[in-house]
């Protein structure tokens, strides 16, 4: 029997049917066949490739199989993803930073069968992922994605300005600290600089000869509650001049606008679920002290109430660093922050010509809802000197 046919067996056999015997006689199959395995290597290889025409993306492939599957399968797939890279087109740069941050670490030696089960596995999650809006420029499908040639490739050779290694460092020491109301500040602080940031982008766009166009990225929205992390993600997108569309079934929110935008998204909602968690952490300890039980709703109204107060203060943040830069340039930043407002909700409404609203399920619980308003609201937010 030729290689390939033990291959075309085992997918017959397994891929296209749930049981778990159909698994088990396809395992079998393969594992009785050492030759076969570098075709199912190679197999696994389109299966990638499929998924990338379907629009999905490194980090969200390494993402649904964390949360359908296991470690090994992460494994699995990881490997599959670096052994593909080399045959892939050239992409942009949140693609390759997406392809340097895959796990690293070899599938866990085992017998045969118990390889070649995991294998087909995680083949029947890969073949059975569904189509997504494609985010790269130049993808079939891909809405609204315009920009000059090699646009890409510049911003990938682009060194990281100052001001984003210094927004990194205030969000570090703000995850580090044991002070609610030092860290507070800290993000305060680093949401001010993003804020000058877009602008400064804003402005070298606008007199560009080739001005940027919106992107778009997706970022994981994991469990446990999700819908308050959905609301947390949402508020830091809309103060920082993005929009945001929540995935539920599928585990991450897709957020659309301008390449600094969406790395300060990325970096501060990342930031303050770090806090946001520790700071629930600390104040459930308190709870139970006094004899509470119920830990689950107030969880989840803890983190409702610290998103809802922390999309509050970051717009503040973002309207005083705006309103303060408009007193410090001579170009009227109005009409210039007005349409990228307008090319984002296009580039949204052209990826989501339908979205729905959903209320928010859980968060009726008074002290966890109180909790959370103190965590978010520890310190003020000033106005303070833009760092130089």
């Amino acid at each position: 029997m030729s290689t390939p046919r033990t291959v075309d067996r085992a997918f017959e056999t397994a891929l296209y049917d749930a049981a778990d015997d159909a698994l088990d006689t396809a395992a079998s199959l393969l594992a009785a066949d050492p030759a076969a395995d570098a075709e199912l290597a190679r197999r696994g290889e389109e299966f990638v490739a499929m998924a990338w025409r379907r629009g999905w993306q490194p980090a969200d492939l390494v993402r649904i199989v964390r949360r359908e599957l296991d470690d090994v399968h992460v494994r699995l797939v990881a490997a599959l993803i670096r052994s593909q890279a080399p045959h892939d087109r050239p992409r942009g740069p949140r693609w390759t930073a997406q392809l340097d941050a895959v796990p690293d670490q070899a599938p866990p030696r085992t017998d045969r069968f118990s390889q070649a089960t995991a294998v087909l596995e995680l083949y029947r999650l890969l073949l059975r992922l569904p189509t997504l809006d494609p985010l790269e420029p130049g993808e079939p499908g891909a809405a609204g994605v315009s920009g000059a040639p090699g646009e890409a490739s510049r911003r990938e050779n682009r060194p990281e300005s100052r001001t984003l290694a210094r927004i990194r460092a205030l969000l570090a020491k703000a995850e580090a600290t044991g002070y609610p109301e030092e860290a507070e500040a800290l993000s305060a602080k680093a949401q001010e600089l993003m804020a000058r940031h877009s602008i400064d982008e804003a402005l070298l766009s606008a007199h560009a000869p080739s001005p940027d166009a919106p992107g778009a990225c997706r970022i994981g929205v994991e469990p446990p509650y999700e819908q308050a992390k959905a609301v947390l993600l949402d508020a830091v997108a809309d103060a920082n001049h993005c929009r945001a569309v929540w995935n539920e079934p599928l585990g991450f929110s897709t957020v659309v606008g301008f390449e600094a935008d969406l790395e300060a998204v990325e970096l501060l909602y990342t930031s303050l679920l770090v806090q946001a968690e520790a700071a629930m952490t600390k104040a459930e300890a308190a709870q139970r002290a006094g004899g509470r039980k119920r830990t689950k709703t107030f969880r989840q109204s803890f983190l409702a109430a610290y998103a809802h107060r922390a999309g509050t203060r970051l717009r503040a943040a973002t309207d005083a660093a705006t309103a303060e830069s408009g007193t410090t340039t001579d170009v009227d930043l109005l009409p210039v922050l007005a349409s990228r407002e307008v090319a984002v909700t296009d580039r949204l409404e052209r990826m989501f010509p339908e979205t729905t609203t959903t209320r928010l399920r859980g968060a009726g619980d008074a002290a966890g809802w109180t909790e959370g308003t103190r965590a978010a609201d520890d310190a003020r937010v000033d106005r303070r000197r833009p760092l130089r």
